[in-house]
């Protein structure tokens, strides 16, 4: 009966139970949540990030909180600071290219950080990361193999760590095939969208196009598609894409790729936090998560005339 007075008090004052502020009570001090922030949480490979750190947090009792950074420097400034004044006992981000030595306060006073697909800048901290060289040398490699002598490379933003990685994976095959590197065949188109579709058709226009393309990001990987298709090419130019994208089996040709396997690299992530939240002392850390191969058809269209 008292329980049920006291439950009509609070409904006719409007009480709401405020979580936040009971976890803030806790004598140990510790909230029981996380921030997530990463570039873009409607991005297929971070969505897949997100429910393997989401999976591993379930089982300790904690809750997630994430935003999308869109590889703005400020925005994700501002989302650490929003979490922080939340007290949040951890952090994992998918930073964007800038200095992160403006975390290095809250690391002091017990804040843990992880860094998921990009180290950090200027900051020690444990960092989960794709084979992102090995995976681009085996999807160029493949493409050098299948007699292709003009391969043309398009990529993230050339700032950033994975894009960087990538190239230099190019360049590795390229080198190791005996092809000289050309410039001309290597463009930078941001996360996809309109630049990667202007930078797949200007390679293809171009007085001596590359016989084989790989894009290097799965949202350019599905531009690339667009462009090949429309131009009527997809069954003359081969195609490797660095990720898989959810449509990969389903187009013709089907799509050959080097996966990825977010969602290993956010338990990975995951697991790495939470044994510093249980007190593991020690340097930083970097887990580098394989990639493999998978061949669809796409990657294995000769050159004109034959390998």
């Amino acid at each position: 009966a008292l329980a049920a007075r006291v439950h009509d008090a609070a409904r006719m004052l409007g009480y709401r139970h405020n979580a936040a502020a009971s976890a803030l009570r806790r004598a140990d001090g510790i909230t029981a949540s996380i921030g997530l922030i990463l570039e873009d949480v409607a991005n297929p490979f971070f969505s897949a990030v997100h429910r393997g750190i989401e999976d591993v947090a379930r089982e300790r009792g904690y809750l997630t909180f994430t935003g999308s950074s869109d590889e703005d420097p400020q925005r994700e400034r501002g989302l650490a600071a929003a979490f922080a004044a939340r007290n949040v006992d951890g952090l994992i981000i998918a930073p964007s290219p800038d200095d992160h030595g403006y975390l290095a306060d809250e690391q002091a006073h017990g804040v843990r950080f992880v860094f998921v697909d990009r180290p950090p800048g200027f900051l020690d901290a444990d960092t989960v990361v794709s084979d992102n060289r090995a995976g681009a040398r085996a999807a160029v490699d493949q493409l050098v193999a299948g007699g292709h002598r003009r391969i043309g490379f398009i990529g993230d933003r050339a700032d950033l760590f994975t894009a960087a990685e990538r190239l230099a994976g190019y360049r590795d095959a390229l080198a190791a095939g005996g092809l000289a590197h050309d410039p001309w065949l290597v463009r930078h188109a941001g996360s996809g969208g309109l630049q990667a579709g202007r930078a797949a058709t200007e390679l293809l226009a171009g007085p001596d196009p590359p016989t084989a393309l790989f894009s290097a990001q799965n949202l350019i990987t599905v531009e690339v598609v667009r462009v090949l298709h429309a131009l009527g090419v997809h069954h003359a130019v081969a195609h490797v894409g660095f990720d898989d994208v959810t449509f990969g089996d389903l187009v013709e040709p089907a799509i050959t790729v080097v996966a990825q396997d977010p969602r290993e690299i956010g338990l990975r992530a995951a697991q790495l936090l939470f044994e510093r939240l249980d007190g593991l002392p020690g340097r930083s850390r970097q887990v580098v998560v394989p990639t493999r191969m998978i061949r669809r058809g796409s990657g294995e269209i000769p050159p004109p005339g034959g390998p």
